[in-house]
């Protein structure tokens, strides 16, 4: 069974917590976790590069010079790609890059990557996660003492100002509230500082 460290806001551990097996505890599928994070950076992109192609170019029509007897090669277009100036070949359009991933891919991503951090001992739960006033130095202080310097995702169960605020100039550091996770987030942060009731939402959304 899974366990994670809990601290309480003194950034002192209080003991341990024991975490959902088929959550927390699977064998971390590598193929859906790469499928899972080219699918959030196609979606991401934003798709936006355009440029010409030859039948777009502002060029007269006209052939340049006769077919023969000039001693040059044959020409057609001015705006030819082969032309400096010219149209580009299969040019480039604005489209979107963005697609969908099954379901049960997209859940067996996001178990692969709890189980990963859950693995790796970078899960720490928090009880009772809240600050009284924005302060960054405060916040960042309570992220040293808990072992979550550097990089660190930080779960709430719901949007909370006060959190957000305090965090958001910390280097490295993100939030985001359990109904939304990210497979892409849990991969490229370090520590999961995750609030007690977070969590619990977290095991209850993917138990079923």
């Amino acid at each position: 069974m899974p366990t994670a460290k809990v601290f309480n806001m003194a950034g002192e551990k209080i003991g341990e917590i024991e975490l959902s097996e088929a959550i927390f505890g699977i064998e971390p599928n590598k193929s859906v976790l790469h499928d899972s994070v080219k699918n959030h950076l196609a979606n991401c992109r934003q798709g936006t590069q355009s440029a010409l192609t030859k039948g777009e170019v502002s060029y007269t029509t006209k052939k340049p010079w006769r077919q023969k007897g000039t001693g040059r090669a044959r020409a057609g277009y001015a705006g030819a790609p082969e032309w400096y100036h010219g149209g580009v070949a299969f040019a480039p359009k604005p489209r979107d890059y963005g697609y969908t991933l099954n379901k049960k891919v997209k859940r067996l991503a996001m178990k692969s990557a709890l189980s990963a951090k859950a693995a790796a001992d970078e899960i720490v739960v928090i009880d009772g996660l809240k600050v009284e006033e924005i302060k960054t130095k405060a916040f960042k202080g309570f992220l040293n003492k808990i072992g979550a310097e550097g990089k660190a995702l930080v779960v709430t169960e719901a949007v909370d100002e006060m959190i957000v605020k305090s965090a958001r100039n910390i280097p490295g550091v993100a939030t985001t509230i359990a109904t939304i996770l990210s497979t892409y987030m849990l991969l490229t942060s370090g520590k999961m500082v995750v609030d007690k009731a977070a969590l619990t939402k977290i095991e209850e959304v993917y138990s079923k």
